[in-house]
Parts: structure tokens; sequence; C-alpha cells
């Protein structure tokens, strides 16, 4: 009762403030040639997801730092995909606007058209199948800006527009069961070129191996590499367009994307994910950050030392180092180690630490707490012309979840969060609150999984107190911004 009593009352917060966006994902987006070409609005505009669908005075609650009331697609507006819940909330002043952006679509992938109107097969003899125009994909996204929104606005307008223009080349490929082939006969889309079999009259087999070996590659590791380069292509975009569309800082990227009976969870920064499968947590991600990343991180230091600017060190230390302490022995790691050892100090050890604090606390160059997401193309050390953007990667850690392999009850769900909700809910507490939640809910409710989202927001947030937003325990709420998918992942008409 007490559940429902708050869900109400979370609901009542969320329709006195909600976000606006673009187009709500009630037809499937297509992805032929002009797809996600329209012009974008300034980058640099605030605006809340196309799905929230606020009006002009719910787009000004939803900016309050103050209430920080909870936001969630509302009832009687179009709901989400797979009846998906999401909830989020507005930082407690840590910046002017909620840095979080968020993107639910349902995509088309139209087959690429290629000269001659066919894709030869792996044995060459024709077309795959000319009936298969293309396949659709469900795609849920969520990015988390730093100084300032503008790489997170356009990342969510765009990043599955080039998901779909790398899975394009990929339709007939997919829908084939037989292994894809290592070598294309043509280039899809060249008119300059003609397939082996035109040139010379005999038709090639890739049947039978032209070499000792050859490496076995599957559907699955084609999807990850579309995923892969479209979030790089998304990072040159956000490079290309940063001046006219005035685009400060970066995001960290977390998306799901649903194709062919799998999930595919791809993580560029400290944002999560979780499955939980029958009261089991299956990790879907893990945070990038300079600790993490520690090894990388030192090594391309190594190779190129020019870009620490004669002002770090690559060498890891308990602690700074202290002139007086030259001569001694202090405890270090470098690139190749996970245990530490002692080394003698020298004149070059007393610059900064390449990776100095730890936990939320870990900085690179005292500047930046991730190592992976799209922008930050301009960002400098403070006071120096010392470029960060060649020790952080755009490129995701892909992890895959094959639904078909088990058999799922309404229960079970995919939480995506940013970091936010991480910094101060463990996965155990997070699926605690799952089950409670959903135990108090039919299995047919449609609002159920919202109920969720905005439980986890609300117990992330905590309670606004004369010493701050405070959790359940007193200890300190999150005052980071909050944004939360919950994806069912079993249960009927979920997978339509």
């Amino acid at each position: 009762m007490l559940l429902r009593v708050r869900a109400a009352v979370a609901q009542l917060a969320a329709g006195l403030g909600a976000g606006a966006g673009a187009q709500p994902p009630a037809e499937p987006r297509g992805g032929g040639a002009g797809a996600g070409s329209g012009a974008s609005p300034p980058a640099a505009a605030f605006c809340r997801p196309a799905f929230l669908q606020l009006t002009p005075e719910e787009l000004r609650r939803a900016d309050d730092h103050t209430g920080r009331a909870v936001q969630s697609p509302r009832d009687g507006r179009r709901r989400l995909p797979w009846r998906t819940g999401y909830a989020e909330v507005i930082n407690a002043g840590k910046s002017q606007h909620n840095e979080d952006q968020a993107c639910c679509e349902v995509v088309f992938v139209e087959r690429r058209p290629s000269p001659r109107g066919r894709l030869m097969s792996r044995e060459g003899c024709g077309e795959l199948d000319g009936g298969r125009k293309g396949f659709y994909f469900h795609y849920w996204a969520l990015f988390d800006g730093h100084a300032g929104s503008g790489a997170a606005v356009m990342a969510s307008e765009k990043l599955h527009v080039h998901i779909c223009e790398q899975l394009r080349d990929l339709v007939d490929i997919l829908q084939d069961p037989s292994p894809p082939p290592i070598c294309l006969p043509h280039g899809p889309g060249d008119p300059t070129r003609v397939s082996v079999a035109e040139d010379d009259g005999e038709v090639p087999n890739d049947a039978v191996p032209r070499f000792h070996l050859e490496k076995a590659v599957s559907h699955e590791s084609l999807v990850i590499g579309a995923i892969e380069n479209a979030f790089k292509h998304m990072d040159d975009q956000i490079e290309r367009e940063r001046g006219a569309q005035h685009l400060a800082g970066g995001c960290c990227a977390l998306a799901a994307i649903y194709l062919m009976g799998k999930f595919y969870v791809a993580n560029a920064g400290d944002s999560r994910a979780i499955i939980i499968r029958n009261g089991e947590i299956i990790p879907m991600s893990r945070e990038f950050t300079p600790e993490t990343e520690r090894q990388r991180l030192q090594f391309l230091a190594l190779l190129r030392p020019e870009l620490l600017g004669k002002e770090f060190t690559p060498l890891e230390f308990p602690r700074r180092i202290q002139p007086k302490e030259l001569g001694k022995k202090m405890l270090y790691r470098d690139q190749n180690m996970n245990g530490w050892a002692y080394k003698k100090i020298e004149e070059d050890d007393l610059k900064f630490p390449l990776i100095y604090g730890e936990g939320k606390k870990a900085r690179m160059m005292a500047t930046i707490g991730v190592t992976r997401g799209l922008g930050d193309h301009d960002l400098k050390v403070f006071s120096s012309n010392i470029h960060i953007k060649p020790f952080l990667s755009c490129f995701p850690e892909v992890r895959v979840y094959d639904l078909t392999q088990y058999e799922h009850c309404p229960d079970d769900v995919l939480v995506l969060g940013t970091d936010g909700l991480w910094d101060v809910t463990n996965d155990k507490e997070v699926a605690g609150v799952v089950m409670e939640v959903l135990t108090s809910y039919e299995p047919n409710d449609p609002c159920r999984y919202t109920m969720v989202a905005q439980e986890l927001v609300v117990r992330s947030r905590g309670v606004l107190k004369e010493r701050g937003w405070r959790l359940a325990n007193d200890k300190l709420g999150s005052g980071d911004d909050i944004s939360v998918f919950v994806i069912p992942l079993g249960g009927p008409g979920n997978y339509t």
C-alpha cells in the first residue's frame, strides 16, 4: 500500500514537470538514405527527451533544482516500446540544466541499393533473397553530458542514425543463416566495380579455402563492429560540427540495441547496465574511468610521451612525491603492473601523475574522471595547451545477451542508468527495488516498469532536508542528474 501511495505521488510530481524533445517514438524511424537528414535544433538549447512530450510550463518545472520533481512519460501520452519505464530528475545545482539526455526509437534498417540491385551470395549464385528489404531494431540510449549538454543532445539525435547506416550494408548478410562472406564480391553502391563473375566469366567459390587459416566470423560480431563504428562516426560528426553547433564538452554514452533476438549493450563512459533475471544480477557493462583503464592510458603515454607536455609522469604512486624524497624508494606501478613495487625516486617522478586519486575522485591529468565517451575535442588541461582527447576513446565495450536462450518472466528487466543512479545505489539495492515494486503491480499493468524507474530515481535522489538531499539511511543522496530506463525482457506482447 505504501508503495502505491508513493508511486501516486511520484506520478503527480511527474505531471507537474517533465521534458520535451523531438519526435515521439510512435512510428518507426526510417533508415533510408534520408534518415536523420533534417536540420537539428541548436545543440546548446535546453531540451528534454522527445518521448516526454513536455509543455513549456512542464519544461520549466523540469529545470527546477529546488523541487527536483521526477519526470516520466505521463498517462494518456504515447507509451514507449515494450512498455519500457523511464524516469529522470535534474541535479541539485551542479549545472544550470539537466545535462543527461535519453532516446528511445524503433528504427527500420533498409538495405542499401547496389548498382545492379543484387548482392552475390557466399556461393556467388545471385541474390540472397530479393524479397527481404530490411529489418527493425529497438534502441534505448542514455547520454550523460559534461561541461555542457551540446554533445549529449546531438548524440541523442544522431547515434541511432549512425548505427542504422552501419547496418545497411549487412541487411542481406545478417538475414542469411550461412556464415558471413570473408570478402564481398564488390563494394555495395560502387558503380565502378564489377563482380569477379562478370569480369572473367567464372563464379567465385568462397567455399574452397584459399588459405590454410581463416577466422570464423559470426553475425553477432558483425553487429558489434557496426555499433563500434557508429560510435566512431558519431564522435567524428561532433568534431566536424562543434563550431557551427556550438557543441561544448562531451558525454558518456550507454546504448541498448535489440536486434534479431539479442540485446547488444554498448557503453562508453561511467553509466552502467544490469539485467535482473529471476533475482539474479547480470552485469551488462562496466565503468571506464582513469582507474579501470589505467594500464591503457599509461601504455599510450609510454608510446607517445609528447602527449604529457612535460608536465605529467605516466607512473602511478600512492600519493604525491615531495622534493625531499628524491633518492628514496617509494611504491609505484607502471603500464605492465597490476601489483606494486618499489623504485628509486628520480627528478622526473616529481611531475604530476597522469592518473591521480581513487574511486569517483580519480582524475586523468587532474581534469576528467571518465576515459571513454563522445566529444571533448577541445578539452585541455587547465591553464595549458595540453590536449586530453588523445587519451580518450570513443569506442564502446559491447556485451551481448541472447534472449532466446532463456525463458523470461514479466519481472525480468534490463536497467540502464547514468552515474547519478549508481553513485549512491549498488546493484543489489537496485535489484531489491525492482523486485519490491514489481510485486506490488499486476504483470499486465502497463505502468509497472515506469513505477520501477520512478522509485529508483526517488531513492537515489533522496529527500530534501536541512543538510541537503538525504537517503533513507541519512547518507547524502545523489546531487547529479539521474536518468533510468527499465526494459522488460519477458511477458506477453513485449517483443512486438
